[in-house]
């Protein structure tokens, strides 16, 4: 009776040998259809204000607010997935203050741009748990990780929060033994960097849709009979050829509920086509182009006109 149970347990362990490997199921960030369209975007300036961790999550006795690891890693994880759109010229704010001091220790001025956009984005959420089943003969473990990314957009030139949204992002690791052969997992830290990245990754998308809404625009630098120039070239996506309306500034209004001024629509008067383009960077970078031949501009008034994308 014996030999018999042996012999049956021996079998067992055989035929779940090929099975006792290690199991691991991580929730792969969600991908952004952020770079499925090939529809030319005029690049915005975007800059990323600030992103925090307000959690308790790693907030020991000699934690430091201002060297958050996991607020820095999120900055560096939305910075990446915004690039990676091909949308948007990405403006330095958190490490401002080191750019500067290096210019200055080699006695370069560093010209700073103004953003169109700013981002600021907290870590609202952050756990970490383990779950398992035990049977008769296997074990079978997970660690979870859940994260909530909240993000707010505001136009710089009026202040106002124009999108704000939360989003969650989790990832799993799963190891199974079976008679005591098997995987086994102790703590993971990449589950952190796959759970903010999901959560993130699903805000991208609103992000670039809520900054390109607006029409982009830009002014006249130069206007005599040698040349016309306007603001803006190659890396924010004006190229040769390219179409811009010719608009007059409205009218500038408060609204007394809000107690906000109100640029009214303007007027567009003629349109500009771009012969070439110039500038080493996207501060100095500038466009020639040529005028409708109807429009009629008033050289001592450029402040009163703008250049805008044709939507």
């Amino acid at each position: 009776m014996k030999t018999k149970l042996v012999m049956v347990m021996c079998a067992f362990f055989i035929c779940h040998m090929t099975y006792a490997q290690r199991k691991v199921e991580v929730v792969e960030p969600v991908q952004s259809n952020i770079s499925a369209s090939n529809e030319k975007v005029i690049k915005r300036k975007v800059a990323i204000g600030r992103f925090s961790n307000e959690t308790q999550y790693a907030k020991g006795i000699f934690y430091d607010k201002e060297n958050d690891p996991m607020g820095k890693q999120a900055l560096d994880i939305l910075s990446a997935k915004l690039a990676a759109s091909g949308k948007f010229l990405l403006l330095e704010r958190s490490d401002l203050a080191t750019l500067l001091e290096e210019a200055k220790k080699g006695d370069n001025s560093l010209a700073t741009v103004g953003a169109d956009y700013m981002i600021i984005g907290s870590i609202t959420e952050f756990g970490r748990k383990n779950t398992g089943k035990s049977g008769v003969f296997s074990t079978t473990k997970t660690q979870t990780v859940e994260a909530a990314v909240v993000i707010r957009l505001v136009d710089v030139s009026t202040g106002l929060i124009i999108y704000s949204d939360e989003a969650k992002g989790t990832a799993d690791l799963t190891t199974k033994t079976t008679m005591g052969v098997g995987g086994r997992a102790d703590y993971d830290a990449t589950l952190s960097d796959k759970a903010i990245s999901e959560a993130i990754g699903q805000l991208v998308e609103n992000i670039i849709n809520k900054c390109t809404d607006k029409p982009w625009r830009t002014y006249f630098l130069s206007y005599d009979n040698e040349a016309v120039l306007i603001g803006g070239g190659a890396s924010q996506g004006v190229d040769v050829g390219a179409t811009f309306n010719i608009k007059t500034k409205g009218k500038s209004v408060k609204n007394p509920q809000t107690g906000l001024m109100i640029e009214l629509p303007g007027k567009t008067i003629g349109t500009v086509k771009v012969i070439s383009t110039g500038g080493d960077t996207p501060e100095t970078e500038y466009s020639f182009v040529e005028v409708s031949p109807s429009t009629t501009i008033d050289t001592e008034k450029l402040g009163e006109y703008f250049i805008e994308e044709m939507k």
